[in-house]
């Protein structure tokens, strides 16, 4: 039996190695020029700083299965997602937490207090939010949503965010102390040598053959079964039309020392027309101080066209519906 894989990311090489292990013969498709899909990263080479090339990617896990199985394939050194946020001129901490709430409105609450306070100004009166503006208003009132989301979301999605759902903003946490770790999961981490390196590792397989630059439309070769990690509406041919995904453009920052001090800063404001600035050398701050120069990232968001990568999925509910008749 020989299985085809469609993707050359995580979940493509996880795919490919697990069958491998089984005995099976895979090939794995990529029609980038490298492995590890919108995770690749490399050595940058005028600053030798390891540099995510698809944008900034961290792992983080709730399942201690997910962190044990990656480790037996490299090094995760330790590393807290910590983002900072430029909204009106002024620097603050997210997510929302009892630093950002002091900060913003001048106070010096206790957590009993800003919980008291938020729970205050939050909207009683949306018992159900179904958007994400509600779910904002309903959970941190109009001061903060307007300050760290509104503008944000526009520029992140392309669409006001009275029309994108709830789901979108309850991922992310509010809380009532002064923990600025961007996610709740308890294994979070960063390879040491770069994802790139991980997904090799995986692949080391004789039963693994790869083949890069090659679409899968261009395979004509029948397979026992194929996994295809890629765009669902590409791999139905766009039959029924092409769903909305939203694109970056990256225009490079070079520097000397130290660009922003931190690894990510977002600009909230709407007028900004970049929503993030990532310093790549703060995702390994391990060898941080080795680099004499820097190098950062501005982040522009906008609507995928035919062409380009596609990043996130517009979950819109028109388009949900339409995911469901595929």
């Amino acid at each position: 039996m020989r299985f085809c894989v469609v993707g050359a990311g995580f979940s493509g090489a996880i795919i490919a190695r697990h069958l491998s292990d089984k005995g099976y013969k895979v090939l794995l498709l990529d029609e980038r020029k490298h492995i590890a899909g919108n995770c690749h990263t490399e050595r940058d080479t005028s600053t030798g700083i390891m540099v995510h090339r698809y944008g900034p990617h961290i792992f983080h896990t709730a399942d201690k299965r997910v962190w044990d199985y990656v480790q037996q394939f490299g090094k995760f050194r330790p590393y807290i997602n910590r983002v900072k946020a430029v909204s009106k001129n002024c620097v603050y901490t997210l997510p929302v937490n009892l630093l950002t709430i002091n900060q913003f409105f001048k106070t010096t609450f206790s957590p009993k207090e800003a919980r008291l306070f938020i729970e205050q100004n939050a909207n009683k009166l949306i018992i159900d939010p179904q958007t994400f503006e509600e779910q904002a208003l309903s959970m941190i009132g109009s001061d903060l949503y307007k300050a760290f989301f509104e503008g944000y979301t526009k520029k992140q999605w392309g669409i006001d965010p009275k029309n994108l759902p709830s789901s979108i903003l309850k991922r992310l946490p509010l809380r009532f102390n002064y923990d600025d770790n961007y996610f709740n999961h308890p294994y979070q981490g960063m390879p040491e040598n770069g994802y790139t390196a991980i997904i090799e590792n995986i692949l080391k397989s004789k039963n693994i053959e790869i083949c890069l630059q090659t679409k899968f439309e261009d395979i004509e070769e029948n397979f026992s079964h194929i996994f295809y990690t890629g765009p669902i509406d590409r791999y139905f041919k766009f039959s029924l039309g092409h769903l909305g995904y939203r694109t970056l453009d990256f225009i490079r920052i070079d520097a000397e020392g130290d660009y922003q001090g931190t690894a990510v800063i977002n600009y909230c404001d709407y007028d900004i027309p970049f929503t993030r600035i990532s310093e790549h050398k703060h995702f390994a701050p391990w060898e941080a101080d080795n680099f004499k120069n820097t190098v950062a990232f501005k982040e522009y968001s906008r609507l995928a066209g035919k062409e380009d990568t596609p990043y996130y999925p517009i979950r819109l509910v028109g388009e949900k519906n339409y995911l469901k008749i595929m």
